[in-house]
Parts: structure tokens; sequence; C-alpha cells
């Protein structure tokens, strides 16, 4: 298979934005003496702010006075904005207080998720392989629970959040940006409403911080909007399956740093788990590579 520059560049993108997203925590340790529901406002607020300045840039207003016409479609994105809302902050929160491991076991586990919703929600049909993969993924997580006693609550409902986000989003079938923008503008009214009332932290009132540190906090905005952009421009020059491959660089860097940077314990049943999930992911990305080996790589660009 030859690629073109096109998607040479889209592969670029792909690797620079789950990289991004992979040492994201790096980010979040540094200023995880501000509490997690702190740093969530500031990732909301900041977004915001960034995300207006790209509309403006884009000129796609039209797009949204289109969108906020209609309420069912609001009120369907009100519905995905808690759920991002959600895993975000249970991202951060579990970061901060060393469950970084688990972060990392949530994001290897997504994939699988989303070929399993796809199956009940989009009518799609799972191959051999997909079917083992995720029956190999059930055995760790069964085998922490019965023989360690234990449920890995971060990693299943970072996953599932994130999974079921992207199936909403897919189905509202409205364009990433201007979707994301609208999200934030949606939270906005309740991040402010807390900072406001309940945030009570020494960084709450940025009239009485440092200037860096005012920095740090405002560019959680950057943190999460510059990955997304890379994904974006990533996804419209390479195909979904092609972007899969992409996906583990993530939860590899959460890994990594969870271990060897901040010496979280990888215990028996973490091990157990993560050896069940790293098989499953073998297996379905050999099942993604031998299916695109089988249709010609198509190039998309809008």
């Amino acid at each position: 298979m030859t690629l073109s520059p096109a998607q040479k560049l889209g592969g670029a993108f792909a690797a620079g934005a789950y990289t991004l997203w992979g040492i994201a925590p790096l980010y979040f340790k540094h200023i995880d003496f501000v509490p997690a529901q702190e740093i969530l406002i500031h990732r909301v607020v900041w977004s915001f702010v960034l995300l207006m300045l790209i509309m403006f840039a884009m000129q796609q207003w039209g797009k949204v006075q289109q969108i906020l016409a209609q309420p069912k479609l609001v009120l369907a994105l009100l519905g995905t904005s808690l759920i991002l809302g959600g895993n975000w902050g249970l991202f951060i929160w579990a970061v901060n207080n060393h469950h970084m491991l688990d972060a990392s076991l949530g994001y290897y586990i997504n994939p699988l998720l989303n070929v399993l919703l796809g199956m009940f929600f989009l009518g799609e049909r799972l191959r051999k392989f997909q079917w083992l993969a995720l029956s190999l993924a059930a055995t760790g997580v069964v085998i922490q629970l019965v023989t360690f006693g234990s449920v890995p609550w971060i990693a299943l409902t970072l996953a599932s959040t994130f999974a079921l986000y992207g199936l909403f989003r897919k189905k509202l079938a409205i364009d990433a940006i201007t979707g994301l923008f609208i999200e934030s503008l949606l939270l906005l009214p309740l991040a402010l409403y807390y900072w406001w009332q309940f945030a009570d932290s020494s960084a709450a009132d940025l009239s009485q911080n440092s200037w860096s540190l005012n920095l740090w906090l405002m560019a959680a905005g950057f943190v999460t909007t510059v990955p997304l952009l890379l994904f974006i421009a990533a996804a419209k020059r390479l195909q979904l399956s092609t972007m899969g491959f992409f996906q583990y660089i993530g939860p590899s860097f959460m890994f990594v740093f969870g271990v060897w940077l901040y010496n979280e314990t990888l215990t028996s049943a973490k091990l157990v788990t993560f050896g069940f999930i790293w098989l499953a992911l073998i297996v379905y990305s050999l099942d993604a590579y031998l299916a695109l080996r089988k249709k010609p790589m198509v190039q998309v660009i809008e």
C-alpha cells in the first residue's frame, strides 16, 4: 500500500493528537494541588474561549445559529456535554489521585467498547476476530472480579462514557468543532456557577494567583482543544480503520508514566486485566489490518 502525501500528513496529525492526549496527565499532575472539580471548571471555560476564537476565525456562526434554533438538537447536545464533562472530571480526578493506571486501562478498553456499541446500536456485524477480542477483554475483567474481588470501575466508567459520547455524537451528525463549541457553551453556565458559589481553593481567585499559575490554569483550554483539532485534521485524511492503529499511543504513555514516573503499584489484579486487554487489542488490531488490506485505501479530504 502506497501512502499519498495527504495520508502521510494525516498520520502525523493522528500521532500528534494521540501523543498529546497521552502526555496530558503530566499537565494535570503539575497542578494537582488544585481540586479536580476546579481544574474541570478551567477546562470548560478556557476551552470555550479558545473554541469561540476558532469559530470567529472560521466564520462558522451560521452553523451555530442553525443548531441553536433546534431545541431537540440542543437538548441532545446538552446530554452529550454532560457525558463529556463527566468523563473529563473523572479523568482529572483519577490522574491526580494516583489512578493513572486505571485511566490507561480505560482508554485501552475504549476501542473494544466502540465495536460492541456499533453492533448494538448501529447494526454493525462483528467479525470472528472481533468477537475473540471482546471475549478476551471481558475475561480479563471477570477474572479480576472473581479472583481478586475488585471491579475496575474507573477504567470501565472512562471507557463507557467516552464510547457513549462518540456514539451519540456520531448519531447527531454535527461537525466536531461546532458540536464541541456548543457543548462547551452549554457547560459554561454550570462551570461559572460552581466557580462563583463553591470553588474555595487557594487557586480559585485568579486575582490572587501568580501570573504563572493563571497561565497554567488557562492552558487547560489548549490541552483540551489542540489534540482534538489534530484529530479532526487526521480524520479528514485517513480512514477510521487506519486511525485505529494510533489510538494506543495515549494509554501507553499513561501506563509508562503511572508505573515508572509516578510509582503507582501494578497489582496482580491489574496486571492480569492488562494482560487480557493487551491480548485482545493485538487480536483487534490484526483483524483491522487484515480488513484494511482487503479494500483499497481511499483518501478522504473535506
